[in-house]
C-alpha cells in the first residue's frame, strides 16, 4: 500500500486547505509514492519517535504537531527539529503533519475532547468564513427537481442539521442556437423562450468540483449557465475550539476533579472560581488564548485550553472560568483519534501508537 493511500484518508477527514495560513500540515519528509511498511502515531514527530518507527520497521509517522513549521536555512543537526529530519531523511521515513486542519474539523482534536467529556449540543467556538458558496443555475422547469437532486447529493444544500436546502423560482429564459449546435430545446438560428427554474444552493467550496460535476452531468442543456457567488457566511461545522453542554450542571469544584481525573494532571491552572456550577463548556486543544473572548460571546461557563500566560487569566473577567490543563495534556488523546481512524480502515496493516513520551513539560510535587 502506498503512502499516498493513507494520506489520502487523512486529508478526506481534515483537508490540508483547513489549515491556518501560519501552519506546515502536510508531508514534511518522505514521498508520497513510497510503499508503507508501517505506520507509528505521535502527538510530537521528535528524533526518538523516528528511531522507535525504524526499529519497528514503520516508515511513516502520522504527527499532530509538524516538526518544521518554518523553513530551514541550515540542516546541521543544531537543535531537535534539525536532528529530526536528518534521521528521518537518512532512515527514509516519512513524517505527515495533520495540525490546525484536524483542529478545525467538527470530529477532529476538539471533537475528541468532547467526547471525553461527553458534551452534546456542540458547535465551533468560532466558525470559520469564507468557505462557503452559492451555485445559481437555471433549468426547464421539468428537470429542476432532476437537477436539485444531483446538486444535494454531491455535497450542496446543508445548513447546519438541514439537509436539501435550496431555493426555485420560475422565469423565462431566452437563448439562440448557433450552427453548430445541438440544443435539447429550440431550432438553431431562432431566439429560443423557456420556462426556466433559477435554481439556489449553497455548498463548501472544498466540495466545489463535486458539485460542478453532478451539475454538468444531470443539467440537459448542452451548454450550461450558472454562476458562483464567494459568501462571507461562517461555516456552521468548521472553526477553531468547540462549545458544547453538559447533561446537566455540576459544582465547579467537582467538574475540575472530573477534569485532572480525564486529562491525568497533577494540577489545573485557573482563574477564580466565581461561578458555583459549570454547565456549558468551550474548549480548544493546545495553546487557545486567542479564543478567551469566544468563549464569552458563547457564554461559556469554563473554557479549558492550554499555554495561557499570566495576564490572559484576567480576561477571564469574572464572566468564566478559565481552565489550562497543559498544551500536551489537553492534546494527548488525539494520537487515539488517528489510531481509531487508520485502524479502522486498515484493519489489517501496521498501525501504532508512540511509546515515547513527548511532553517536554514535567512537574514536580
Amino acid at each position: 500500500m502506498k503512502i499516498a493511500t493513507i494520506l489520502e484518508v487523512l486529508e478526506k477527514i481534515a483537508p490540508l486547505q483547513l489549515q491556518e495560513s501560519y501552519d506546515n500540515a502536510g508531508l514534511i519528509t518522505g514521498n508520497r509514492d513510497w510503499d508503507c511498511t508501517g505506520i507509528t502515531i505521535s502527538l510530537d514527530a521528535t528524533e526518538e519517535v523516528v528511531l522507535e518507527a525504524a526499529a519497528k520497521g514503520h516508515n511513516l509517522v502520522v504527527a499532530h504537531h509538524p516538526i518544521v513549521f518554518s523553513g530551514l536555512k541550515k540542516i546541521t543537526g543544531n537543535g531537535y527539529v534539525e536532528k529530526t529530519i536528518i534521521t528521518a531523511i537518512k532512515k527514509d521515513i516519512a513524517i505527515y503533519a495533520i495540525h490546525t486542519n484536524l483542529d478545525n474539523v467538527m470530529d477532529g482534536v476538539n471533537g475528541k475532547i468532547a467526547d471525553l467529556l461527553k458534551l452534546n449540543n456542540r458547535k465551533p467556538l468560532q466558525p470559520k468564513r469564507d468557505l462557503l458558496k452559492k451555485l445559481v443555475t437555471f433549468v426547464p422547469v421539468a428537470q429542476a427537481d432532476q437537477v436539485a437532486t444531483a446538486l444535494f447529493e454531491a455535497g450542496a444544500g446543508t445548513i447546519g442539521q438541514y439537509s436539501e436546502c435550496g431555493f426555485q423560482v420560475e422565469g423565462l429564459g431566452s437563448f439562440k442556437a448557433g450552427e453548430g449546435a445541438n440544443p435539447y430545446v429550440g431550432q438553431r438560428g431562432s431566439r429560443h423562450y423557456e420556462k426556466e427554474s433559477r435554481v439556489e444552493v449553497i455548498y463548501p467550496v472544498l466540495q466545489e468540483s463535486r458539485v460542478l460535476e453532478a451539475l454538468l452531468a444531470n443539467h440537459p442543456y448542452e451548454e450550461v449557465a450558472y454562476d458562483l457567488y464567494n459568501l462571507s457566511n461562517s461555516h456552521p461545522g468548521i472553526g477553531s475550539g468547540l462549545v458544547g453542554e453538559l447533561e446537566e450542571s455540576m459544582p465547579v469544584r467537582s467538574f475540575l476533579e472530573q477534569l485532572k481525573q480525564v486529562f491525568q494532571v497533577p494540577v489545573i491552572r485557573h482563574s477564580p472560581l466565581l461561578k458555583d456550577s459549570i454547565r456549558r463548556v468551550a474548549i480548544c486543544g493546545g495553546a487557545g488564548s486567542f479564543l478567551i473572548n469566544s468563549a464569552l460571546r458563547n457564554k461559556a461557563d469554563i473554557y479549558i485550553t492550554g499555554d495561557m500566560k499570566y495576564h490572559e487569566f484576567f480576561e477571564a473577567n469574572g464572566r468564566l472560568v478559565i481552565a489550562d490543563i497543559g498544551h500536551f495534556e489537553s492534546e494527548q488523546y488525539t494520537v487515539d483519534l488517528l489510531y481509531d481512524i487508520l485502524a479502522k480502515k486498515f484493519p489489517t496493516f501496521a498501525v501504532f501508537k508512540t511509546g515515547v513520551k513527548t511532553n517536554p513539560v514535567n512537574y514536580y510535587s
